[in-house]
């Protein structure tokens, strides 16, 4: 197991697609056009704020954001005056119909989260549904992202993933989550708090398999540390070690691909499939569990069960 710390293109869009997303002003500090904006901020490192993320949030009306205190900072450190809005789990469905308002009135005003992408596990989905249902303006500021920087750390598949979220805070639900991701075929990505991390990391090694994984902390911080290692020696360390501070991401490597049994194992699990299973169950199953063509399977089945009827 080892662990590292560190201090902290596309095509051009059609004409089409120009005019129905807002664009931002090209002169500086200037308004830019009606529309939600979902702006990227900083999951850390206050230097990671794009130039364009700063000239929309400079234009805009408002801001609509988690936590008006946490905003706050990120816009008083760059110099810039907004009117901040809450709007967060608990307060959206009381918030979003004036928010869908202003924007009917012509309001241009960017949804932000505490930290990273809107939209990645906060509640900004049904706002920007209703905004697109009602033919608003939407469109992205794109920036800084914790999933993305956790896979990039890693070192784990990245072609394929699945972000998966926060798991379940409850032992029996975590448990059912994770076996429903044990059979996913890419590099998984989760958000974890620091008291539950240890438990959660042996219910992976336990429900998951041996795979390797990496826990990131702190990302774009000073303190930012990338631990890697198998899932059980992850378990152990942070069990033994305590939990850690900060914020987590925990990205664990797809499952290895299967070997596909020799002739004699073949023979084995039909046997014991068919001491308590039809002969087409049988081979469904044993199908399903090695990889293999069912038509092999089943013709291999049926050769098992005239000899057996041979001998009896």
């Amino acid at each position: 197991m080892d662990s590292v710390t560190a201090d902290t293109g596309g095509s051009e869009p059609s004409e089409c697609s120009r005019r129905s997303k807002p664009q931002p002003a090209r002169a500086k500090g200037g308004p830019v056009p009606p529309g939600l904006y979902l702006v990227a901020t900083p999951i850390g490192n206050l230097g990671d704020i794009t130039l364009r993320a700063l000239e929309v949030l400079r234009g805009v009306a408002l801001v609509a954001c988690e936590d008006t205190r946490v905003t706050g900072k990120l816009l008083a450190a760059y110099g810039i005056s907004a009117r901040l809005s809450p709007y967060h789990e608990h307060n959206a469905e009381r918030a979003r119909p004036k928010l869908l308002a202003e924007l009917a009135r012509g309001a241009a005003i960017a949804l932000v989260s505490d930290a990273g992408t809107p939209l990645v596990s906060d509640p900004g989905h049904k706002l920007v549904g209703e905004a697109l249902a009602l033919g608003l303006p939407v469109t992205a500021v794109p920036g800084a992202s914790a999933v993305l920087t956790a896979l990039a750390l890693s070192t784990l598949p990245s072609e394929r993933f699945l972000f998966a979220g926060f798991l379940p805070a409850k032992a029996g639900q975590r448990r059912k989550t994770l076996a429903e991701l044990a059979s996913v075929k890419a590099t998984l990505v989760l958000f974890e708090t620091a008291p539950r991390l240890a438990n959660s990391l042996a219910d992976m090694a336990e429900l998951l398999g041996e795979r390797r994984a990496a826990v990131a902390r702190e990302l774009t911080k000073l303190y930012e540390e990338v631990r890697r290692g198998p899932l059980a020696e992850l378990a152990r360390h942070y069990r033994e070690a305590g939990p850690p501070k900060g914020e987590l991401v925990v990205v664990v490597g797809p499952p290895k691909a299967k070997e596909p049994p020799d002739a004699a194992m073949l023979d084995r699990m039909l046997e014991a499939a068919l001491a308590e299973a039809s002969l087409r169950d049988a081979a469904e199953r044993v199908a399903a569990a090695s990889g293999l063509a069912r038509r092999r399977v089943y013709a291999r089945a049926l050769e098992l069960a005239k000899r057996c009827r041979g001998q009896g």
